[in-house]
């Protein structure tokens, strides 16, 4: 489920923040987290409930060896870390890059080993650099104490799941547990609704406008057809703009879902094409993963 398709723009979003609207005002703070917990899980596995065979477990397991980490402290735990930060890792390289290995492999030594084609869960890049930064954390000192519950939540929040940005479980978590005033819920609304809604008008109706112009000339370079240097330049700008604001709409989506639920997300996008050197539109382009990263 993307945050573009119709299922969710006219059944999953309104019955989410219908009943969390709700319960805001009625129900207590776990009714609130359980909903967003139940609605969190039901858009992971939307396309493929067996994803929550790998997911459940994989947070099960680094929530044990985060509290492990947080009795250890700085002073031991450091195998235990580099131990940790090792699975998550060759689960994501799994996921993303076993089949292509495989493929690549035959192709130059001329085997014929053969995988079932692996189906990418969706957002396994966000949620294994959130687990990361939480195991990290956890030796560090810098974790807030919780319950494997708020852990799940905190891992399957669905606004920032598809493309970021990567949040921390110290910033996200007392939001998690905080409860709006009438006037702050109109205010986020508000402004959470205007976010969304330019977000998805740049995905909509400018990214995936621009799409077909770009697949064309790409798709011409792959099939070795000649292209003139116009159909080339309007093949290479369409594929650079269609990118940029496809990233920039999700961006802005997510933003627009968390302040609609209670939640700020740190800013994730900032006009990269603007930037002087490499460096900085790096910074620019995906802000969470460059801090993530230093």
């Amino acid at each position: 489920m993307f945050f573009n398709s119709a299922t969710f723009l006219f059944g999953f979003l309104p019955i989410v923040l219908a009943g969390f609207f709700l319960l805001e005002r009625f129900g207590n703070l776990f009714a609130r987290q359980a909903w967003l917990l139940a609605a969190s899980l039901v858009f992971y596995a939307w396309g493929n409930a067996s994803v929550l065979a790998l997911f459940l477990p994989l947070t099960a397991i680094n929530y044990l060896l985060g509290s492990a980490l947080q009795r250890r402290g700085e002073a031991g735990g450091k195998w235990l870390l580099v131990l940790a930060v090792g699975l998550n890792v060759l689960v994501l390289c799994y996921f993303k890059y076993a089949n292509f290995f495989v493929t690549n492999l035959n192709a130059v030594l001329q085997t014929n080993l053969f995988i079932e084609k692996i189906l990418l869960p969706l957002g396994i890049s966000f949620i294994t650099f959130m687990q990361i930064a939480w195991l990290v954390a956890c030796r560090r000192g810098e974790s807030v104490p919780c319950s494997y519950f708020e852990f799940l939540l905190f891992s399957a929040f669905f606004p920032q799941i598809v493309s970021g940005p990567i949040v921390y479980q110290r910033e996200t978590l007392p939001q998690f547990r905080k409860t709006r005033t009438p006037a702050e819920r109109s205010a986020d609304i508000c402004v959470g609704v205007t976010l969304f809604t330019m977000g998805l008008a740049k995905k909509v109706l400018v990214a995936d406008t621009i799409a077909p112009w770009a697949n064309q000339g790409f798709w011409a370079a792959g099939a070795g057809q000649p292209l003139s240097l116009v159909a080339a330049w309007v093949g290479a700008l369409a594929y650079a703009f269609q990118l940029y604001f496809d990233f920039s709409g999700y961006s802005d989506m997510a933003i627009g879902l968390g302040l609609m639920l209670g939640f700020v997300f740190p800013k994730n996008f900032d006009s990269p094409y603007r930037s002087q050197s490499i460096t900085e539109f790096w910074r620019r382009w995906h802000i969470s993963l460059s801090s993530w990263l230093r």
